[in-house]
């Protein structure tokens, strides 16, 4: 029996931006850009956090609260301090955001991470 294939990080939300994402600069210069989506799921309404690290020129335009949106990313946990204590915060970070509302890209950026899980290896 060959090694165990490796995991793979992968998370697709679709949801809706809850309020105005906050900006804040990095210690290495970049940007990140943090903000909640609101998923419905059986147990009602969740926020997911989500962290967005150098957005793209225009990304601002989608990036505004009562937006919905498809997000492919990876959950990561961070660890930061605050006022002396180690916190964490565990978060989607954005490999690709795609407003709902352009139906082709955001089905194509999920086949992508579709792709991802289940490779097209062109045998039957």
């Amino acid at each position: 029996m060959g090694s165990p294939a490796p995991g793979i990080n992968l998370s697709v939300v679709r949801g809706t931006i809850v309020d105005e994402p906050h900006r804040r600069e990095l210690p290495s210069g970049g940007v990140a850009v943090q903000f909640d989506i609101a998923v419905i799921g059986d147990d009602g309404t969740q926020r997911v956090p989500v962290s967005w690290v150098d957005p793209p020129p225009g990304a601002d335009a989608v990036l505004a609260a009562q937006i919905e949106v498809v997000v492919v990313g990876e959950v990561r946990r961070r660890f930061f301090r605050v006022g002396g204590n180690t916190q964490s915060r565990t978060e989607v970070v954005v490999q690709q955001l795609v407003p709902c509302r352009r139906r082709a890209a955001a089905r194509k950026a999920v086949a992508s991470a579709i792709e991802l899980l289940v490779p097209d290896t062109g045998a039957s």
